[in-house]
């Protein structure tokens, strides 16, 4: 008679929860601890120099110059003529607004130095080269 009673055995089964819990945190976890960087967006890798300050910057206008040479005003690409005007605009608002540039350290200096002098022409000197 008990070999018609047999007993059945209890299937195994993994409790999901607990998995999905950790991997929850762990999630959450690495979008906390993330940092983000607004040069990695621009695609440049910027010079590194020893002897500078807190590269801490408040003002609105940013040039930035990748390793290519393209040349962007607030994270919008512009011709170098394009530049210049959008930098007499600039000058129209505040003459004394700060210009923080950040340029690539493998940009040429010939473009780094048109754009110096861009701000030089159009009445905005005070510019900073940005380091890392």
């Amino acid at each position: 008679m008990s070999s018609l009673y047999q007993r059945r055995r209890k299937r195994p089964e993994m409790n999901l929860v607990p998995l999905i819990d950790v991997l929850v945190m762990l999630i959450f976890f690495a979008f906390v601890t993330m940092q983000f960087k607004s040069a990695a967006t621009l695609n440049i890798t910027l010079p590194k120099v020893e002897t500078a300050g807190k590269n801490e910057f408040k003002g609105t206008v940013t040039i930035g110059i990748d390793k290519d040479g393209v040349v962007s005003f607030n994270g919008r690409k512009v011709a170098d003529d394009e530049l210049i005007r959008l930098l007499q605009e600039v000058h129209k608002v505040d003459k004394d607004i700060p210009v923080l540039i950040k340029a690539d350290e493998t940009t040429q200096l010939k473009k780094l130095a048109f754009v110096m002098d861009a701000c030089r022409k159009t009445g905005l000197n005070k510019f900073s080269l940005q380091s890392r």
